[in-house]
């Protein structure tokens, strides 16, 4: 956490949005989320947007459209490849990730797609579930848009209220003291949610 937000720091505006919005679009598209979550990347966008290296507005914009567009591939890929793509080796080795987003998808239907957003790991994989079972897809992008519209106001909130913080911490005791304070503040935030997720999420 502290190294990304060291390192987002010292890019200019654009390559920031552009940093953020490919690590959200891996994440479903291309299932980097075992990786590195893209809601990290949103979270630590919003610090930066508080300081003043991005616009929130527009880095709001760029990550909710970014979400909406991976999932619709996601999805397509699913719709695509199928059964096959459950057999793959970076799916196998996630086994009960898998599972855990196929019961999601079975128990809630659509409305997994719209759920699912806000599940670490889980995300990656209900938009290609849905598209292998052939969830019409009108329905599937009502749900996609919806959570990425939730899912991206949210997190670019939370970080510019944690960049909030680094500010009032920078003026007092310097800007190194400040980023590791922030990465503190952050990295309890993401732990919080995922632990708040789990405990709603099914056994």
């Amino acid at each position: 956490m502290h190294a990304l937000i060291g390192w987002l720091t010292g890019l200019s505006g654009p390559l920031v949005y552009a940093v953020v919005v490919a690590l959200v679009f891996a994440e479903d598209a291309l299932f980097f989320g075992f990786v590195l979550p893209g809601e990290t990347a949103v979270i630590v966008g919003g610090v930066l947007a508080r300081r003043g290296t991005v616009d929130p507005v527009w880095l709001t914009v760029a990550v909710v459209l970014a979400a909406v567009a991976a999932d619709s591939v996601g999805y397509e890929i699913g719709r695509r490849l199928g059964p096959p793509l459950l057999r793959t080796r970076p799916l196998r080795r996630r086994a009960e990730r898998v599972e855990r987003a196929r019961d999601l998808l079975r128990r809630r239907g659509p409305a997994a797609v719209f759920v699912g957003r806000f599940l670490a790991f889980v995300r990656s994989l209900v938009p290609a579930l849905a598209g292998a079972s052939r969830m019409r897809y009108r329905r599937f992008l009502l749900y996609n848009a919806l959570s990425g519209l939730a899912w991206g106001v949210g997190n670019v909130a939370v970080g510019y209220a944690a960049g909030a913080a680094f500010q009032r911490v920078e003026g007092v005791v310097g800007g190194t003291v400040a980023l590791v304070s922030v990465a503190l503040v952050v990295a309890g935030l993401v732990v919080w949610r995922v632990r708040r997720q789990r405990r709603r999420s099914p056994a």
